[in-house]
């Protein structure tokens, strides 16, 4: 089976690529998961290093002038999130596909760094009304927290055509099955089990 592979998942806030990214890989054995940096501090449950790499501000900026970054993008004002190039460099030596869970912007810097051996995907709601009220019923923002999410989803939802493919979440099964399909077919496998 070929390794190596760059899996790009990508979508605006509440279309659900969290959910389908953890299906895949708990599905699929040759893939592994790629931790984001961020300068956001952890929220409740979070952990360094499983989730992201929480990184001060100082810190971030430094790493981005010594070039460690693939890609990171300032994600909501003051925010920063990117991708470790050792990061990548980690998951590939141990023979594994890559696996993606990554804001819009810099999923297309991603496919750009990684143009050969890469599939983007973009996750999409099935209109943007569903993913706002997603948005709305998550309970986890405060009103004006909620609007800067909202209005960049919307921003966001602008780019669909910007992938290798396009995955609508309307019903979670369905999609769970046709991301499988999808993963199965670029990293060379049929079934889980191979």
């Amino acid at each position: 089976m070929p390794h190596g592979k760059l899996l790009i998942f990508t979508a605006p806030s509440g279309a659900g690529k969290t959910t389908i990214v953890r299906h895949l890989l708990g599905k699929y054995g040759q893939l592994s998961f790629s931790v984001s940096a961020t300068n956001r501090p952890p929220r409740p449950g979070e952990e360094d290093g499983r989730d992201y790499y929480f990184l001060s501000t100082e810190e971030f900026e430094r790493r981005i002038t010594a070039g460690d970054f693939v890609e990171y993008e300032e994600v909501y004002p003051g925010r920063f999130y990117g991708t470790l190039r050792s990061e990548i460099d980690r998951i590939l030596a141990s023979g594994r596909s890559v696996v993606f869970d990554i804001e819009v912007k810099g999923a297309t810097n991603l496919k750009k760094f990684f143009p050969d051996n890469s599939l983007a995907v973009f996750v999409a709601p099935p209109s943007p009304e569903v993913l706002f009220q997603r948005l709305r019923d998550r309970n986890t923002e405060s009103e004006d927290s909620l609007r800067v999410r909202i209005a960049r989803a919307g921003e966001e939802l602008s780019y669909v055509n910007s992938f290798d493919r396009v995955l609508v979440n309307d019903d979670l099964a369905t999609a769970l099955a046709e991301a499988e399909a999808i993963v199965g077919e670029f990293i060379g496998v049929m079934d889980a089990g191979e």
